[in-house]
């Protein structure tokens, strides 16, 4: 009985460290972000590229392509600004626990296994930039495929760092009906590249 009491208070304890660690990155990301309009600029798309592939009339799903064009230009702007700033938050407090299931301070505890949010979000700036300004000359749809994939990775970097990477790729099954493996395959070369040597695969 004892060493259940015991089993139950450590327990409790880990979660309460836990999850004030959690509010004070959520706290730190959102300071950062809140500047922004990115979420709303994603939803926008996202919902965007939905109707413009499901529109049957040729002229009409050309002006629906058009009017993204600005909003692409936008997101990509603006996430280009949100890295710049958050490249300069202290190095410590931009450490990412690369253990699945999230660990009370595993970043401060373990700091062999982290990588750091500054640079994954400097990759996904580059991409979300290549993806935008499409160097490659894709057709719209891939265009938009790609540019959706690096988004979604980013968002995925977001979840990560605020909670863990279980919590991350759930999420991003659950929102988008996409698996974190699959993200991997749809950004370009260079993100995929880029970000797995980050994140040490």
């Amino acid at each position: 009985m004892e060493t259940f009491s015991l089993v139950i208070a450590i327990a409790a304890i880990v979660y309460v460290l836990k999850s004030r660690e959690q509010r004070r990155r959520i706290a730190l990301l959102g300071s950062y972000l809140g500047r922004y309009q990115i979420e709303r600029l994603m939803e926008h798309l996202t919902q965007g590229y939905l109707r413009a592939l499901g529109e049957e009339d040729p002229e009409r799903r050309a002006q629906i392509w058009q009017l993204l064009v600005e909003s692409e230009k936008t997101l990509n702007e603006q996430f280009r600004r949100f890295a710049a700033e958050f490249a300069r938050v202290d190095p410590a407090d931009a450490r990412v626990s690369k253990f699945v299931l999230a660990l009370p301070y595993a970043d401060r505890l373990f700091p062999f296994a982290t990588f750091d949010l500054r640079q994954a979000f400097d990759i996904h700036a580059r991409g979300i930039a290549q993806a935008v300004e499409n160097p490659r000359d894709q057709p719209l749809k891939a265009k938009a495929y790609q540019l959706s994939a690096e988004l979604f990775l980013m968002q995925h970097s977001c979840h990560w760092f605020c909670r863990s990477k279980a919590v991350a790729s759930a999420r991003m099954l659950a929102r988008h009906q996409t698996s974190y493996t699959q993200l991997l395959d749809a950004v370009s070369p260079e993100t995929r590249e880029a970000y797995l040597r980050l994140i040490g695969r």
